[in-house]
């Protein structure tokens, strides 16, 4: 499989547009909504009011959520042959700047309006009906419940059919964006007894009966981020509301709405990139200013530890991000990516709590104070290598394709 992760003029000129928003709004209220949690950044306001000029224009590049609409005019290229039809699409764009976005914040990243987890999974598993009435929503993702954390085909929350609605009840923690998105993408499940194979994901008007944001949470990281707590209690919502088909089909499993994770996987991957690369390009700063040089050319056995180690750092970030790279273009050559998606956010994940861990480490007094952004990123990298699936599952799943188990077989 022949791959060029050399970025097109296309993709260059979307990063350099999500790094200039990033390094001249995100950084320098940055440290402010880190302080100031739960508070609204209203800045962003203006960034998305630009985004949606530049939409309008066709010239936007897309912050978090792929576009399906370019993916679809790709051709349907083969596994076995994927050269003829080899491109770059919304998958890989919204990687990209992802990257750049988290480079400045990845809080901020988050809290964009219109750029929520929910918007890659209508993206992902919405007919094209959905995509007319919910393209322009701004959705957050409800999957964790209080019962269980990584296990998602655990999911307790039910949807009940009842004529032309669906009645949902449960309670779901840990809502990106929950008191902020204006709608929710809800997994529940319609058929208790035929377990995971029911589990459906519905789209919810956050402004609704029966729709209650309980609490917000205090967090370690991603302060500009809210995290809600979110009960449903017999909300009715259509039954076109509902992604994907209604009917339980127990072969297929839980393949439909796991789909969404495909999508969101390479995403919180190039997160973790993002801020891990903020983190590298302020400790060479830091060590170049302490007098240690870090010279490429020299036997790593010869340099100093700090030099030595941000060396190591840097090549293991470049392993990260080479695998989030593929698993994007995979996606957008309609090449079954599961398996190297999670490759990707697994690899991403640690590096990125390694590499910020690691900075504040080598950079000292500094790193562990305030006058740096260093000690910022390490609280805020540790999310990334936890949600969307922790390390472990990841490590889970990539066996299971490894070895051509299912979950039962090994878990």
């Amino acid at each position: 499989m022949a791959i060029n992760l050399e970025l097109p003029k296309k993709l260059k000129a979307s990063a350099e547009m999500s790094h200039q928003a990033a390094a001249e709004i995100f950084r320098p209220i940055s440290r402010k909504y880190d302080l100031a949690e739960h508070e609204y950044p209203k800045e962003l306001d203006t960034v998305a009011a630009l985004y949606d000029g530049l939409a309008d224009a066709g010239q936007a590049p897309s912050a978090a959520s792929g576009d399906r609409q370019k993916d679809e005019e790709a051709p349907k290229a083969k596994p076995a042959d994927v050269t003829a039809g080899s491109r770059n699409g919304g998958t890989m764009e919204s990687i990209i700047n992802a990257i750049e976005m988290c480079w400045g914040d990845a809080g901020l990243m988050l809290a964009f309006p219109y750029q929520g987890l929910g918007n890659a999974a209508i993206a992902a598993v919405a007919t094209d009906e959905q995509l007319e009435r919910f393209g322009k929503v701004w959705a957050s993702m409800a999957i964790t419940e209080p019962s269980f954390g990584s296990d998602s085909a655990a999911v307790s929350a039910t949807a009940t059919r009842d004529g032309d609605e669906w009645v949902l009840n449960g309670t779901k923690i840990f809502v990106t964006s929950g008191s902020r998105a204006d709608h929710i993408v809800v997994w529940a499940t319609v058929d208790k007894s035929a377990g995971r194979a029911a589990i459906k994901s519905f789209v919810v008007p956050r402004e609704h009966p029966g729709v209650t944001v309980a609490r917000l949470e205090h967090k370690l990281g991603i302060k500009a981020s809210d995290t809600a707590e979110i009960r449903f209690e017999d909300c009715r919502i259509p039954f076109e509301n509902i992604l994907g088909s209604p009917e339980v089909n127990v072969e297929k499993g839980f393949a439909g709405v796991m789909q969404t994770f495909d999508n969101t996987r390479p995403l919180v991957a190039a997160m973790a990139i993002g801020v891990a690369r903020a983190s590298l390009e302020e400790l060479r700063t830091v060590l170049e200013d302490a007098g240690i040089a870090i010279d490429y050319d020299a036997p790593v056995n010869t340099l100093p530890h700090a030099a030595a180690e941000f060396i190591r750092l840097e090549s293991d970030w470049e392993a990260a991000y080479q695998l989030t790279l593929k698993s994007g273009w995979m996606a957008d050559n309609k090449i079954p990516n599961s398996m190297n998606a999670s490759m990707a956010k697994a690899k991403a994940g640690r590096v990125g709590s390694d590499v910020t861990l690691k900075a504040v480490e080598l950079a000292g007094a500094l790193g562990y104070s305030e006058r740096t952004l260093l000690e910022k990123w390490a609280r805020d990298s540790k999310i990334l290598d936890i949600f969307e699936g922790t390390q472990q599952i990841q490590q889970l799943i990539i066996a299971r394709r490894h070895l051509d188990l299912n979950s039962s077989q090994l878990k």
